[in-house]
């Protein structure tokens, strides 16, 4: 256990820290907006790309990992909208809000950190192939399904268009992309260029880190916490649940290479799942209230998770 509390500390003391900063206005709560930025657009292109290019490809791209990641996720999602319509009373387009917070992974601002911070640099590739295909999958599936739902949905075309090109302006999307195109033409780094992806790279974690501390700041509880904590306990615990059922006893994939994908399917939901609630004004307070909870309630949970993936 004191393994454990050594993997986890550092970090959620780095995103108390953020959130102490901008509470107290050590840290201007506008400048988180652009440090989120930094880390999403400029500094995890750049960690994508450096590690895609000097990895193993056959080993990251594990689909006895991938799918029964994005299968579980998938599986979330649709108890989700279940769980809202029939418990909750919502509408359909206010469920598929609701089954979306419980689905979509903060696989970069709090599941990178704690992955490398947990298992080291071994569990990047794996983990990065996740990231990868995450905004693709999930987005595409969380879109068409809020148009096939709601009244005044778009036409199919029209909603896969507009899913196509907000994966394809996703600069991760930039730096996976760059990176495999250099993998396989053979691309090696000179030493100046290779010494500016390893300073980017080390960027993320703390920056990450601090930028999703300070941003809790904007959420606060409202009436329909219940609802965010079931979808917190879906993103948190179902999540990963049915993850390791589908690897470890279905699968048999060795625990050793299963637990990156469990353990990253065990992260808090991720602040798209707010600007996708935002995107069609439908559950957005039960989107900003996952974030809060789950964000917080993962300390313990993820600490329970690495305990199981230890025995």
């Amino acid at each position: 256990m004191l393994a454990i509390i050594t993997v986890i500390a550092p970090i959620f003391a780095l995103m108390a820290f953020g959130y102490l900063a901008v509470r107290y206005r050590l840290f201007p709560a506008d400048g988180i907006k652009s440090l989120i930025a930094f880390v999403n657009n400029f500094a995890t292109p750049c960690l994508l790309f450096y590690s895609i290019l000097t990895s193993d490809l056959r080993s990251a791209f594990n689909l006895a990992i991938i799918g029964p990641f994005y299968l579980a996720a998938l599986i979330c999602f649709v108890l989700g909208i279940f769980v809202a319509i029939k418990l909750f009373k919502n509408r359909p387009g206010e469920a598929v809000s609701v089954g979306f917070s419980g689905t979509f992974t903060n696989t970069v601002l709090v599941g990178l950190p704690i992955m490398t911070r947990a298992y080291g640099v071994d569990s990047l590739p794996v983990t990065l192939s996740i990231i990868g295909l995450h905004g693709a999958i999930l987005l595409t599936f969380g879109m068409v399904t809020m148009e096939l739902v709601r009244r005044d949905g778009q036409p199919l075309s029209k909603t896969l268009v507009v899913a196509v090109k907000r994966v394809a302006s996703n600069p991760l999307i930039w730096g996976i992309a760059a990176g495999m195109i250099g993998y396989f033409s053979g691309l090696t780094l000179i030493e100046p260029a290779e010494a500016f992806f390893t300073m980017m790279s080390q960027a993320v974690v703390p920056a990450a880190l601090f930028g999703i501390g300070g941003a809790l700041n904007e959420y606060r509880l409202s009436e329909n916490w219940k609802q965010a904590l079931v979808a917190s306990l879906f993103k948190l615990v179902v999540h990963p649940a049915l993850a390791y059922v589908l690897m470890i006893w279905v699968l048999h994939v060795p625990m050793e290479i299963a637990r990156y994908g469990i353990l990253l399917a065990a992260m808090p939901s991720g602040v798209n799942v707010y600007v996708f609630a935002t995107y069609y004004n439908r559950g957005i307070s039960v989107a900003a209230n996952t974030i809060l909870i789950a964000t917080i309630a993962s300390a313990a949970s993820i600490s329970a998770w690495l305990y199981i993936l230890s025995l």
